[in-house]
């Protein structure tokens, strides 16, 4: 196994996020999306991307994390989506502004400390301490269970 990893890191809200880049197909500007009826609550809807649907999945509504204050027009450029593979369906995740790609040593991830645990242990795979903020890092395979990936895929029918 690689002793570094890559990772695509984002913006939600206050904390910074980040997705292994393999996991990462690409990432987009804002898109018009189409709301889908019924469709549960942290999903915004689906856009056409190169004559491929994408369900939209907003991380905020997800984790309960508040919007960014303040977004200026700098910031609603570096706001997209990033598009991610998940057992082989693309999703869309609405991000708030997008950072950089870093590469970490897997020996400085370490488990999630207590007060980062109101997005839900569960979806983190761990942390990375920079300097005063923590690096987190997502395990997008436990963000969505088999039924809700099922019930996302008959969306992009």
């Amino acid at each position: 196994m690689a002793s570094q990893l890559q990772l695509v890191t984002f913006q939600l809200g206050e904390e910074i996020y980040g997705i292994d880049i393999l996991d990462v197909k690409e990432i987009v500007r804002v898109q018009a999306v189409r709301p889908i009826p019924n469709a549960p609550g942290y999903v915004e809807g689906i856009f056409n991307l190169r004559s491929e649907i994408i369900p939209v999945i907003n991380l905020h509504k997800r984790f309960g994390i508040p919007l960014l204050a303040g977004q200026d027009e700098d910031s609603a450029l570096l706001s997209g989506f990033i598009i991610i593979d998940v057992d082989g369906m693309k999703l869309g995740v609405i991000i708030d502004r997008v950072s950089r790609v870093v590469t970490i040593e897997h020996a400085e991830i370490q488990p999630p400390p207590q007060m980062l645990t109101g997005i839900g242990a569960e979806y983190i795979q761990g942390v990375v301490r920079q300097g005063e903020q923590y690096l987190i890092l997502l395990n997008i395979r436990s963000l969505f269970n088999p039924k809700e990936l099922q019930k996302l895929a008959e969306f992009k029918r």
